[in-house]
């Protein structure tokens, strides 16, 4: 049951997503596509993408932003003409070049374009354009997230083309939060059998092209100088600043600057810098950088003026000196409390130390990289390692808390096992059954000195939860466990994780005492936590959940966010539990309004939504007969499998049409797990819809539900390979 009053202001989103979070209606500009000879249907696809109808126009002249609910196309030789002189706060100007019609693009359009999108025409293309799309048009940015992670890595890619990288990227970011591209390590072939000096842009685009569609983590694009143990030549900063710029046109996510170039090229990279992030790099090779004096805090003042994260690494000859660096790093913290954030790593084998406690950002390598990035570099399997070591990074328990019926459990042991491996944690995790109603089996886990958290499969409401044991409610001097917003609006926990709380007071019986009825007191789960002497009184326990964050993921993986503002969904549940993680979901991508059926939809849910329940056939008969502006764009079911034909002839009822214009077309997700009778998917392609089915949700919300139990990213693309159904 969802949550109608308003919990605890301790009990706000904490450490979890909020509904408004990362999804942006973003530029309200007209988007006008320019396209090549024979390439009119990515006009179609950046339309699809958008949820806009498109139209083909013959310049620029005349166009406003009273058309920003239309897709335009513009050929090539036509854009050329004008480009330069079209009204910028109205039209932003996205140059589509197909590489196979050759490379490099018209070098007048890409000079003047807002963005450029490299493509070749493939499967891959489309999954590439939503995220490029979604991200230079400003409808996600998960810089805010990522940042307020514990902990962040970077893969430093080390391949002189990326292609060799492309068979293994699935295991290589195990671990990484971004993958940055060493644009100056890359190796161009050039006719004669030799490799170019510098790789051209040409071939610097189609890299980039080739790793965005193969990982969906953000890219760190580096241009790193001789001086600073890359190959990039310094006699021209102008190059610097063509290839950086040209990143930013790409839609690459962040930008590495090196901070020795010209500060009217670092400022105009940041006041250009659209919406990727800019990262001030500042390494100093020479042995007698020193943390405590004032150049070094003059480093960081210089670099903060044009930059999102400041970046500063330096070669040490002391291991002392890395107690020295977190000094300096708590002094810019307290000296300018609203900076950006500071990478700080010293390297070679005395830094290595410095590397397990740097937070943000820290670049790692991996055994499967043909070299290592810079001197010193760990894994992220050495770096938790170490940290284990030193005790910053004690052994867990996690579990798994499933029902008996539960066909999602037990294939989850081994995948959690692996991926603990791959990352070097020390955690251990088990499948529990849990029996219905038996709220106790989740308390007696929690009640453990080395709880680390669970997922619970299937979810269990919070009132539930809370009304069933005394070890909960006593959380927190009675207050009870931390709510992110997500929890408390849908009501429903799915993971459960422990937050250190230092200065807070015990928060769980002594071992000495039950802390639920002592009918259990036998039990074998009970000796467990009673040997284990209970929760610690530093940690207190949050209730979040993450599956909406896997629904947004699937809606959005071929779709801008902005395809669903304002427009009609169709959810199908049983109960309001069962449906509540889906209207959240909704809620956050701004649908408009939502026809319900078999359910009734909470208060707190139903704000900011028109909802209307189909109770009866003349109900149904209206919505179908609505214009396909109001009729509805994406059908979620929550049933379950057993009543598959039940979804199919809803999904027939409303398919056919592809929404406001033939390029459109509508969305179907079936949570349903098991084996059925017939197949509601199936019967969405064929009624015109875009089907999507649980297995990828239940993929994107374990890489969800991993980030809040261990605070680490496993990518979506292994936790399909690692469940034996590959990403492509």
């Amino acid at each position: 049951m969802v949550l109608d009053r308003q919990h605890d202001s301790t009990s706000t989103a904490v450490n979890g997503a909020s509904i408004s979070s990362g999804l942006k209606r973003g530029d309200k500009r007209t988007a006008v596509i320019i396209y090549g000879p024979g390439q009119e249907q990515i006009v179609s696809l950046f339309a699809d993408v958008l949820g806009k109808p498109y139209k083909l126009v013959g310049s620029f002249q005349g166009i406003s932003s009273i058309e920003q609910e239309v897709v335009l196309g513009l050929t090539a030789n036509d854009a050329k003409i004008d480009i330069s002189l079209r009204n910028k706060s109205a039209v932003v100007a996205i140059n589509a070049h197909c590489v196979r019609l050759g490379m490099p693009p018209d070098l007048h359009l890409s000079t003047h374009s807002d963005y450029e999108f490299l493509y070749n025409e493939g499967p891959l293309c489309r999954r590439d354009l939503a995220r490029f799309v979604s991200f230079t048009l400003g409808q996600i940015n998960h810089f805010d997230t990522l940042m307020a992670k514990p902990r962040t890595y970077f893969l430093s890619m080390t391949f002189p083309d990326v292609r060799a990288a492309l068979s293994n990227i699935d295991i290589l970011t195990v671990g990484a939060d971004a993958v940055e591209l060493r644009v100056d390590l890359l190796r161009e072939p050039l006719p004669d059998g030799t490799f170019a000096d510098v790789p051209s842009l040409s071939y610097v685009g189609e890299q980039v092209m080739l790793l965005r569609q193969r990982t969906e983590l953000p890219i760190i694009y580096t241009t790193r100088c001789t001086a600073e143990n890359g190959r990039f030549p310094m006699n021209n900063p102008e190059l610097f600043y063509e290839y950086l710029h040209r990143a930013i046109q790409w839609g690459v996510e962040y930008i590495d600057v090196e901070l020795w170039l010209p500060e009217e090229i670092r400022r105009r990279l940041y006041e250009q810098r659209g919406n990727s992030h800019i990262m001030s790099a500042f390494h100093d090779f020479s042995g007698t950088f020193k943390w405590p004096s004032a150049r070094a805090q003059s480093i960081f003042v210089e670099s903060r003026k044009y930059a999102d994260i400041v970046k500063m690494i330096a070669i040490i000859n002391e291991h002392n000196e890395n107690f020295e660096l977190e000094y300096f790093r708590s002094k810019i913290r307290q000296d300018f409390p609203d900076g950006p954030p500071l990478s700080a790593v010293n390297m070679g084998a005395l830094g290595q130390f410095s590397r397990t406690l740097n937070k943000v950002l820290t670049p790692i390598t991996h055994p499967l990289l043909p070299l290592i990035a810079a001197p010193g570099q760990m894994s992220a399997a050495e770096i938790n390692s170490a940290l284990s070591l030193v005790g910053q990074l004690p052994k867990k328990f996690l579990y798994g808390i499933c029902g008996p019926f539960s066909r999602v459990g037990t294939p989850h042991a081994p995948f959690y096992e692996k991926c603990f491996n791959e990352l070097g944690l020390p955690h251990h995790f088990a499948v529990i059954e849990r029996q219905p109603r038996n709220i106790g089996c989740i308390e007696t886990l929690c009640n453990q000195k080395a709880f680390g958290g669970a997922y619970l499969n299937p979810p269990v409401s919070f009132n539930s939860l809370m009304h069933n044991s005394a070890f909960f409610s006593r959380l927190s001097n009675g207050a009870g466990p931390t709510l992110t917003e997500a929890a408390r609006m849908i009501g429903v926990v799915d993971t459960i994780f422990v937050r250190a709380a230092h200065n807070s007071a015990p928060v769980s019986a002594p071992p000495s005492v039950p802390s639920s009825p002592s009918s259990r007191g036998d039990s074998p789960l009970h000796r467990i936590a009673e040997s284990r002497h209970g929760l610690s009184p530093s940690d207190g326990l949050v209730f979040d959940n993450a599956s909406w964050r896997g629904i947004v993921s699937t809606l959005t993986r071929d779709l801008a966010p902005s395809a669903y503002f304002g427009r009609t969904a169709v959810v199908l549940a049983a109960n309001s539990d069962d449906a509540a993680s889906t209207m959240y979901a909704l809620k956050a991508l701004r649908i408009g309004k939502v026809y319900t059926v078999g359910f009734k939809t909470p208060l707190v849910l139903a704000r900011g939504l028109v909802v209307e329940p189909f109770n009866s056939l003349e109900s149904l008969q209206r919505a179908r007969s609505l214009n396909d502006d109001a009729s509805p764009f994406v059908i979620v079911s929550a049933l379950g499998a057993d009543k598959a034909n039940i979804v199919g002839m809803l999904v027939r009822v409303f398919g056919g049409s592809r929404g406001s214009s033939p390029n459109i077309r509508k969305v179907f997700l079936d949570l349903a797990d098991g084996p059925r009778k017939g197949d509601p998917g199936a019967i969405a392609e064929q009624s015109g819809f875009a089907a999507y089915g649980i297995a990828d949700t239940v993929a994107f919300t374990t890489v969800e539900t991993l980030r809040l139990l261990v605070g680490q990213n496993v990518p979506y693309s292994f936790v399909r390979l690692a469940s034996g159904n590959g990403m492509f």
